[in-house]
């Protein structure tokens, strides 16, 4: 079985909640960046995330790609991790009316989709509300 150029891509952030902290400002991102967009540091150091954070925002997806249609209706945040960095995950295993900008969560690591004929498994992180 061949592995995708993405699984392996996302193995740091996705995986091992893997970010990366630049020395001059202290900015934290979870994608890979090279560059501080906030100085133009190229000095960072890898962070491991605790996994915990806030909701900034989110929405409830009702109609779906048919990859994730049999989970509709659910709900997708931004989250701000303690450290600072913004990711957007799916908000699971609670009613929809639970979610509220504010309310924290906990990032736990989900199978997320199978990719295409090859039936290549994707986990990652989804939130829980704590």
């Amino acid at each position: 079985m061949a592995i995708s150029p993405r699984y392996t891509r996302e193995i740091p952030q996705r995986y091992r909640l893997e970010a990366q902290k630049f020395n001059k400002s202290g900015y934290v991102t979870l994608a890979k960046r090279y560059v501080d967009p906030e100085n133009g540091d190229r000095q960072f150091v890898p962070l491991t995330l605790k996994g915990t954070g806030t909701i900034i925002s989110y929405t409830v997806v009702y109609i779906a790609s048919d990859q994730f249609s049999r989970e509709t209706p659910f709900a997708v945040a931004i989250i701000e991790t303690d450290e600072g960095c913004r990711l957007t995950a799916q908000v699971v295993d609670c009613k929809l009316e639970d979610v509220k900008t504010g309310a924290k969560v906990q990032l736990v690591f989900r199978k997320i989709q199978e990719e295409g004929a090859s039936g290549i498994i994707n986990y990652g992180y989804k939130a829980i509300l704590v």
